[in-house]
């Protein structure tokens, strides 16, 4: 499967002239995008969303023209797109363009092309990390390791490497025999993604465990990754074999009553904009109109802040940190919100900076200063915060903030397991 086949046309031009999607003579320079991308920011190097985006289509229509190398500098925040006031779909042509980029000029035996490509497809090495979850650990901490992977591959030695758990969220959910409750209309399948399921069990059992708690019953079908990090790799095409996946098995159950949730704002981004935008597959609308971030659905569909209210909590003062992805749809303050009024709990928002991790982005040996520097304002936001626990929807980000400040970091569905579970073990 390529690109080609799964990249939704929009143009009558021809395939090698249309990557970069039209939308672009809608930016009238007034460089918005530029002034709010984290990047540009702290790197005077970087051109900018701008020139990203409708600056390379307009090039990209003289024959022979070739995606500038730059664009594998942007991180794929997708803040631009939130910026943007007259709604250029700037994210959507940044990644038609590093597909483009590397299709052209990444060659096939280079190092940074396995680099990516591996980085972009971490569910394959989970999965075989995964069987041997304590061997995995042990070798992937093994400092000689992590030096022969920054020198093999340009992955950065100055990271920890996420670990594995015992026991996958897929080998929780099927040990336990799959759903434990039936429902003829409160119905919704988890779309956990990669993360939640060989490194945060917890989080999709914590989500599990609140939904029921609701009365719904829950599914957990086939998946793939979301996409994201090959979407921000330039992978298009391992993308589009994802998706296909994913939109298939998903809209299955959206056509028999369910609902989509997902525990990570990338994921719900990716489901809901990206796979519209970017793939022409059969039921892609009818899935991003049924997809959901779980605390939104719950803030929609029940009663959450008024049980929550009611609710109590061991004490505990955590930093809030809101994702860019959560930013783009709408959800950056639903923490703040929520636990305001539980008895018990503490949360300070850190502000409104980039955590600088973006996903893969920050694992790149010639990106982990950037991504620091990026960081920045939120490690000093939170070491001025009460407490000394962080709080955030995306996982990455919490590696950031880990990082950072050396902070343990919760994902807000574990703290609403706290309050209104008994036991949410």
């Amino acid at each position: 499967m390529t690109r080609e086949q799964y990249v939704k046309p929009t143009t009558d031009e021809p395939p090698g002239r249309r990557d970069l999607r039209p939308g672009a003579d809608s930016c009238y320079k007034c460089s918005t995008c530029d002034v709010h991308c984290p990047v540009a920011e702290v790197d005077g190097d970087f051109p900018g969303p701008k020139f990203q985006g409708p600056e390379q289509w307009r090039l990209r229509r003289k024959e022979g023209s070739l995606i500038d190398p730059s664009i594998s500098a942007c991180s794929n925040c997708m803040r631009c797109d939130a910026a943007c006031p007259a709604e250029v779909p700037l994210s959507q042509q940044h990644n038609t363009a590093r597909a483009a980029y590397v299709d052209e000029s990444v060659p096939r035996w280079s190092r940074t092309y396995w680099r990516n490509k591996l980085l972009a497809n971490y569910g394959r090495l989970a999965r075989f990390g995964a069987l041997t979850p304590r061997l995995s650990n042990l070798l992937m901490s093994n400092r000689a390791l992590r030096w022969g992977l920054a020198r093999l591959l340009g992955i950065t030695e100055q990271r920890s490497f996420p670990r594995f758990t015992p026991q996958t969220f897929r080998s929780w959910w099927q040990e336990r025999g799959g759903a434990a409750i039936e429902h003829p209309e409160k119905r919704i399948a988890y779309f956990h993604g990669d993360y939640a399921n060989y490194n945060t069990p917890a989080v999709g059992k914590a989500l599990v465990r609140v939904f029921e708690h609701y009365g719904y019953e829950v599914a957990v079908p086939e998946q793939r990754c979301s996409g994201t990090p090959m979407f921000a790799n330039g992978m298009l095409a391992d993308a589009a074999r994802a998706a296909q996946v994913n939109v298939e098995s998903f809209s299955e159950l959206v056509e028999a009553g369910y609902d989509v949730i997902c525990s990570c704002t990338s994921c719900s981004m990716a489901l809901r904009q990206e796979y519209p935008e970017l793939f022409g597959l059969d039921g892609i609308e009818t899935l991003a109109d049924h997809t959901y971030e779980a605390m939104e659905y719950l803030r929609i569909h029940e009663d959450l802040q008024a049980d929550l209210s009611e609710a109590r909590h061991d004490r505990a003062s955590l930093a809030y940190h809101a994702p860019c992805h959560a930013r783009n749809q709408g959800l950056a303050g639903q923490p703040i919100e929520l636990f305001a009024a539980v008895e018990g709990i503490d949360v300070t928002d850190v502000g409104e900076s980039c955590s600088g991790i973006s996903g893969t982005y920050g694992w790149k040996t010639e990106r982990y200063d950037t991504s620091m520097a990026i960081g920045e304002e939120m490690f000093e936001e939170m070491e001025a915060a009460p407490g000394e626990t962080g709080l955030t929807e995306c996982p990455t980000c919490a590696m950031q903030m880990e990082h950072g400040t050396g902070y343990p970091v919760r994902h807000p569905l574990e703290l609403v397991a706290d309050a209104l579970l008994d036991d949410s073990a």
